[in-house]
């Protein structure tokens, strides 16, 4: 029986490389992003693989959400794999010169979609049972700080809490959940971040060799494509070219 995969944020970056990978194994989709024409061209590409179904919406809106599960056609209901992939940052400037709009936008994108994707989606997963898998999109920024990642780091330190947290609630069901911590990638995720600033976000990854979407999904493939008995609980990975930042230390106020 064909396996189905439901991923937020499908329109492109981690999202889209995913379906693309998932698509050549002929798994069905389940693919949910705001922007239409996008998601409704990689559809019709798709389509030429698998089975896919897609749904504009955003994944704050919950009510959105409950509807479009609910709604879900009865050859895409048999759920093996979630990947909770949709999620952004916004700026990067220090937290007292951030707006609480953008924070709000993060923690309700990163943090309660990812719930409402995930709670409405569990029934299924677990009717499913062994060989289900879940994969939450977390960061290095969740426990690794540094300037600017404010509310950003502290939603993907949710989602690795969250997603540990999850595995005790599921033990006895086969689900597994994997949270998966990128470093530095290449992708439109930093361009939202930068508010579309294109010089910046090629000076971010010059000569850096940066992570790529295709290496994200290959990595989530290998996951749920673990052995049934065998859980990934959480996976860090970064370019060769990044490593831990070394302490900052203020001396403006040194003794003269």
């Amino acid at each position: 029986m064909t396996s189905t995969l439901f991923i937020t944020g499908a329109t492109s970056g981690f999202g889209e490389a995913c379906a693309r990978r998932f698509a050549r194994d002929g798994w069905a989709l389940v693919l949910t992003g705001r922007r239409e024409a996008r998601l409704q061209a990689l559809a019709e590409e798709l389509s030429a693989y698998t089975e896919v179904h897609p749904l504009v919406l955003d994944v704050r809106d919950r009510q959105a959400m409950e509807q479009a599960i609910a709604g879900l056609p009865e050859k895409f209901t048999r759920l093996r794999g979630l990947i909770n992939n949709a999620g952004l940052a916004l700026g990067t400037d220090p937290a007292p010169r951030c707006s609480l709009d953008d924070w709000e936008v993060m923690v309700d994108t990163n943090i309660k979609g990812l719930l409402y994707s995930t709670r409405l989606l569990l029934p299924r997963l677990i009717a499913y049972g062994r060989g289900a898998g879940i994969v939450n999109l977390g960061s290095v920024a969740g426990h690794w700080p540094y300037p600017g990642s404010h509310v950003y780091g502290a939603t993907k330190a949710f989602v690795r809490q969250f997603s540990l947290n999850l595995r005790n609630d599921l033990v006895g069901t086969g689900v597994r959940v994997t949270d998966l911590e990128p470093g530095l990638c290449e992708s439109e995720f930093s361009l939202v971040r930068f508010g579309g600033d294109r010089e910046r976000y090629e000076a971010t990854y010059a000569g850096a060799e940066p992570i790529q979407p295709e290496d994200i999904a290959e990595t989530i493939h290998w996951i749920l494509n673990q052995p049934a008995h065998i859980n990934i609980n959480t996976l860090e990975l970064m370019p060769v070219s990044q490593t831990w930042a070394g302490f900052a230390i203020d001396r403006s106020r040194s003794a003269s």
